[in-house]
This record gives structure tokens, C-alpha cells and sequence, in this order.
């Protein structure tokens, strides 16, 4: 069950990361949208993994937060399909209280930081949310904290053995950087 686990979270998260960096090489407007879609529904596909495997080693920061990330995985899949301005309000909101009631409530959990894995928890849990927030309103910025939680998650990953993970977080940042060179390349001025 843990190699399955490790096989479907793994790979929706590496999909992810190339559907972005397609996305940002694609000079064709529908071919990017095409791949923004991708990008978002196999994101969402890959959530339940995720949060198996961080539940099976109490990793409850990142279970938590990876969680609360649903909403801005929503706005992204939902502005990719429609167009900026076109998401709903409300969901914004919850995106944003998601981020902000996540990262506090792990927090308030542990009543400060005591061990290396919630060191690297946070990390994950503060490279997630504003990443995936940030992407999902199409701000290069999110690229840069997508690539905090890669490696906090590649280390964390590799700290409990489930080295598969570790691996498709490593390879997932070559994807996230190349997204990222790729929009600074292309935009005179990057978005966000």
C-alpha cells in the first residue's frame, strides 16, 4: 500500500510540475490553458496520496495544510478554465484563510518548533500553500515557494524512507525552476 501510495502521489505531483513547465514554454494561448488544466486536475488527483502518507507518519502540519491547500488548487483549475476575474469570490477567500488558518494552526499545534521534521513541515507547509495560492493566481512568485517545499519535502521524504517521494520531489524541482526561467525569459515584467 505505501509503494502505491508513494507510485499515485508522486507521480500526480511530477505531472504537475511538467504540465507548469509546458504551460510556461507553450507560446499558443489554448495549448497553455490545455496544460494549466492538466496541471491543476492531476494536482488535485494526487492530493488523497499525500495525505495518506503524511497521516501514516503523523506528519499532522503537512496533512493538515496540504489539506487546506484544495481551495487554491480549485482557483487555478477554475482561472485556467475561465479566465482571471472569472473564479469565484468566496473561493478566494477560502484560499486565503486556508493559508493563513494553516500555517497558524501548525503553529499553535506544537506550541514551537521542537524537531527537525517540523522544521522541514513548515517549510513544506509554507512553500504549498503560498505556492500553490500564488500559481493559482498566476504569480511567479509562486514558483519560488513551490521550490521550498519541493526540497523540504525531498529531505522530510528522505529522513522517513520513502524514497520514492524524495526522488519525484527532486525531480519535480527541475520542472519548477525550468517553469520559472521559462515566464522570466518570456514576460518583460514577471506576473504577480
Amino acid at each position: 500500500m505505501e509503494t502505491l501510495l508513494q507510485i499515485w502521489g508522486g507521480a500526480c505531483y511530477l505531472l504537475n510540475k511538467i504540465c507548469f513547465s509546458r504551460a510556461e514554454r507553450s507560446a499558443d494561448r489554448v495549448a497553455n490553458r490545455t496544460w494549466r488544466l492538466w496541471s491543476w486536475g492531476v494536482f488535485l488527483a494526487g492530493l488523497p496520496a499525500w495525505v495518506t502518507v503524511f497521516v501514516m507518519e503523523h506528519n499532522w502540519i503537512a496533512a493538515a495544510v496540504e489539506s487546506g491547500g484544495v481551495p487554491a488548487m480549485l482557483i487555478g483549475y477554475i482561472i485556467a478554465l475561465r479566465g482571471h476575474g472569472r473564479e469565484p469570490r468566496w473561493l478566494d477567500w477560502l484560499a486565503r484563510f486556508s493559508v493563513v488558518g494553516g500555517l497558524g494552526a501548525s503553529l499553535y499545534e506544537f506550541g514551537g518548533i521542537t524537531t527537525l521534521n517540523q522544521i522541514l513541515e513548515l517549510c513544506i507547509a509554507a512553500g504549498f500553500l503560498m505556492g500553490t495560492y500564488l500559481m493559482a493566481k498566476d504569480s511567479i512568485r509562486g514558483y519560488h515557494w513551490l521550490m521550498l517545499g519541493n526540497v523540504s519535502c525531498a529531505a522530510l521524504m528522505g529522513i522517513q524512507e520513502y524514497w520514492i517521494l524524495a526522488a519525484q520531489q527532486l525531480a519535480s524541482l527541475i520542472f519548477v525552476v525550468d517553469a520559472c526561467r521559462t515566464r522570466r525569459r518570456t514576460t518583460d515584467e514577471p506576473k504577480g
